[in-house]
């Protein structure tokens, strides 16, 4: 059955527009390398990734695919999803949460030093969620499609329709972030 294709399509979708984005975050690390920080970029980045990557794309699958994948496919579940992409996603949230940290002190201080954590912290993040995207879309997606049970398929499958609906109908701010930060 494809109970599953649209769903695993959609959040396979969102990966290449993150991946999209983690790539133009590296570029901007290499302007680090040559002294120049664009704090602006940084800013509308920790944007970004708070509402869209992790608040909309890591909610949809900590709410609807894990949830659903731990009541219902055991240990391997517990292994793959809490011990593993759980974990990512807090991982992820701390690069972030030490970038801004470090972006707010170079406001401040320009210091060498909050200039290397800007550069650390984000590359973190994009090795991460570029790590992270291909365990999902190679393993722990096809795992879910092959392993839940049909009726589950189907009620995660209307989930997320109903929240990519919700998503779509609220995609002006999105669409203008992507263009200020030139993806």
């Amino acid at each position: 059955m494809d109970t599953l294709k649209e769903t695993i399509n959609y959040l396979e979708d969102e990966h290449k527009e993150i991946l999209i984005f983690c790539d133009k975050m590296e570029e901007k690390c290499l302007e680090i390398l040559k002294g120049n920080v664009d704090e602006e970029f940084f800013k509308n980045a920790i944007i970004f990734i708070r509402k869209y990557a992790d608040g909309r794309h890591h909610k949809k699958e900590e709410d609807i695919l894990f949830k659903a994948m731990l009541e219902n496919l055991g240990p391997v579940a517990e292994k793959v999803v809490r011990g593993g992409m759980l974990v990512e996603h807090q991982m992820a949230r701390g690069y972030v949460m030490e970038l801004e940290n470090n972006l707010n002190l170079f406001e401040k201080s320009k210091s060498e030093l909050a200039k290397l954590h800007i550069l650390t912290n984000a590359m973190a993040y994009v090795e991460l969620l570029r790590n992270h995207a291909t365990k999902e879309n190679n393993t722990v997606y096809p795992f879910a499609d092959k392993n839940l049970p049909e009726d589950v398929k189907k009620k995660v499958s209307e989930d997320m329709k109903i929240k990519i609906q919700e998503e779509k109908n609220d995609n002006i701010e999105k669409i203008n972030l992507i263009k200020l930060l030139g993806i």
